[in-house]
């Protein structure tokens, strides 16, 4: 089937896992054409003939070929990790049949049903055909795209083999837990146009592991092409709410980010650290010892992308006679990366690539720093964990994520307090082991102690899931200010996340306040600390500081004879450790 309708297909293309689990959803943004480009041999790790690719681990003239992956491939007589072949992309990816409908299909033949018939018991649910003839664009699969921080691929790709081995097998852990998390608590199918909706019992998708950008410099990454069908218990197949994936698509991110990191760290010794990558935005744990200059040399397009960029914000300025707001910095900065946006090359085995890297990052910066590159960061790692140990104040940590929820969004969900809360673990454990299922602990205690439901149930109308409710908090609002421009740049307002990180920052310390207070001082503690919060936030100060969490994450092995303040002072020695400096030298706003 090799119609333009098929050709033009849309494929929603969904960013998972870029800068620290920060994702981008772009919804409907590029035409892939995976199904017929990709189906005839242009796959990204599989050989341009149109051959099935070769199984095992790329090297020696070998790409890695694409593999089928997740729960829902029963259904289909599949089995994870098998390869995946030109002709099941071209069925399942771009007519919506099964894998296997040839087989099929000939059989039905052979036993007598005409062949309208026997095409039509091989589709997956309703028909494109039927999509198409009532003007729509059907949406076949979705792709989600992961990829590990910048420093975690220059390591990865200047690293020895065994280096190497670590961060596949953590990154192929980390895309695997995942689709688990969003077949367990995301995925549902629709029917009756939107208005019925069940849980989706399983996934089907196809994985392609790629290691180079556009430019031919190193960025592992993994799309997981998810088809747009799932199966119901009675066999019948149905579209998956794809909404309802874009929405928790950051969620996914965090997840993929705080396991992946974590994984690594553990197994290497290493450790993180914040940089910045944009002035203003949430900051992006990097692996501790990896210099700025090797980033700067693996992420290519990034710099063109900043130059084309102060073009476009010139441009913008002279035409509105301001400087741009935030929403409207990401926009530029949207417009600018497509500008620069090359197109793909002939893919190259790894190890052409890993050898082409390594006399690169050999000619730049010489083999002293290439080669001591891992332990550099081990060195650098050993001293971040001497000082962060492997605990989290629950406590605190529920106060920064709800206080950040808030300020950001002003009206949020729980997939927004849950990826906060990855983000927080991120950032506070520093690549140090996490208890699982700490995250949906932080972010559920966040919506009970900090946040006010805003979503009424209706009556006679379904009872929405927990998910779908909508939250807002009573903190008070962060005043914003300008920051002075550096390096000839000019002033900018200050974003929410920086006004969410004061918001935050001022709560935890109203709250440290009130706890390390004499017990004679500390029934008024709360009332001066309104000054700073918020009166619902200082007068009701928690107290699971002290109390065993139903994950036993607060502080596992602590000396029970401690009095309170004592903990107190160390829970605030153990957060300042690892909150990176820059957040602990932030001034907070006056009020109003």
């Amino acid at each position: 089937m090799n119609s333009p309708a098929l050709r033009d297909r849309a494929f929603a293309q969904v960013r998972a896992g870029v800068h620290c689990g920060d994702a981008e959803c772009r919804e409907g943004s590029e035409t892939e054409r995976l199904a017929v480009l990709r189906a005839r041999g242009r796959i990204r790790g599989r050989p341009p003939s149109g051959r099935p690719g070769v199984e095992g681990r790329p090297g020696a003239g070998r790409l890695l070929p694409g593999r089928w992956r997740s729960r829902g491939l029963a259904a289909l007589g599949l089995t994870a990790g098998q390869t995946v072949t030109e002709r099941q992309m071209e069925l399942l990816f771009g007519e919506v049949r099964h894998p296997d409908a040839d087989r099929m299909e000939r059989e039905l033949l052979d036993d007598g049903a005409d062949p309208a018939t026997a095409r039509r018991a091989t589709v997956l649910g309703q028909p494109i055909e039927e999509i198409e003839q009532r003007g729509q664009t059907p949406l076949l699969a979705l792709d989600f795209t992961f990829r590990p921080q910048a420093s975690l691929v220059v390591l990865w790709a200047l690293g020895d083999e065994r280096t190497r081995r670590v961060i596949e097998r953590a990154h192929e852990r980390a895309v695997a837990a995942t689709l688990e998390w969003l077949e367990a608590e995301v995925a549902e199918i629709r029917w009756s146009s939107g208005r019925r909706r069940a849980k989706a019992p399983a996934l089907v998708v196809a994985a392609f592991r790629h290691f180079d950008n556009r430019n031919g410099f190193p960025l592992l990454h993994e799309h997981c092409l998810i088809a747009n069908r799932a199966q119901r218990p009675d066999g019948s197949w149905y579209a998956l709410d794809t909404v309802r994936l874009y929405q928790h698509v950051v969620a996914a991110g965090t997840l993929y980010t705080l396991q992946m990191t974590t994984e690594v760290c553990e197994e290497l010794g290493l450790a993180t650290v914040p940089r910045e990558v944009t002035p203003g935005l949430r900051p992006v744990m990097e692996i501790a010892g990896i210099d700025q200059e090797l980033i700067d040399w693996s992420a290519t397009r990034r710099r063109r992308i900043e130059d084309v960029l102060e073009g476009i914000t010139d441009d913008y300025i002279q035409k509105h006679g301001r400087l741009p707001s935030e929403r409207a910095r990401h926009g530029l900065a949207w417009w600018a990366a497509q500008e620069t946006r090359p197109d793909k090359k002939t893919p190259r085995p790894l190890d052409q690539l890993l050898a082409w890297w390594r006399v690169s990052a050999l000619s730049k910066f010489g083999q002293r720093m290439v080669d001591g590159l891992l332990q550099r960061c081990q060195a650098a790692g050993k001293l971040i964990r001497a000082r962060v140990g492997p605990r989290v104040d629950t406590a605190l940590a529920t106060v920064d994520v709800a206080a950040v929820a808030f300020t950001v969004r002003n009206i949020y969900a729980r997939r927004h307090v849950l990826a906060e809360a990855r983000r927080h673990l991120l950032e506070t454990l520093r690549g140090r082991a996490y208890v699982p299922g700490i995250d949906s602990y932080i972010a559920d205690r966040a919506l009970q102690r900090y946040s006010r439901q805003l979503t009424v149930p209706q009556k006679g109308r379904r009872t929405p899931a927990p998910d779908q409710l909508s939250y807002t908090a009573d903190f008070a609002w962060p005043a914003r200010w300008w920051i002075a421009g550096t390096d000839g740049k000019p002033p900018r307002e200050s974003t929410r996340y920086e006004r969410a990180r004061v918001a935050s920052l001022t709560l935890q310390n109203a709250i440290r306040a009130a706890l390390t207070a004499p017990p004679a001082a500390r029934d008024e503690a709360p009332a001066e600390s309104v000054a700073a919060a918020s009166a619902s936030a200082a007068s009701a100060v928690p107290s699971d500081h002290d109390q065993a969490a139903p994950h036993a994450v607060d502080h596992p092995g602590r000396d029970a004879t401690l009095t309170p303040a004592q903990r107190a002072a160390a829970i605030h020695a153990h957060q300042q450790a690892a909150m990176p400096q820059e957040y602990l030298e932030r001034r907070t706003p006056r009020r109003g």
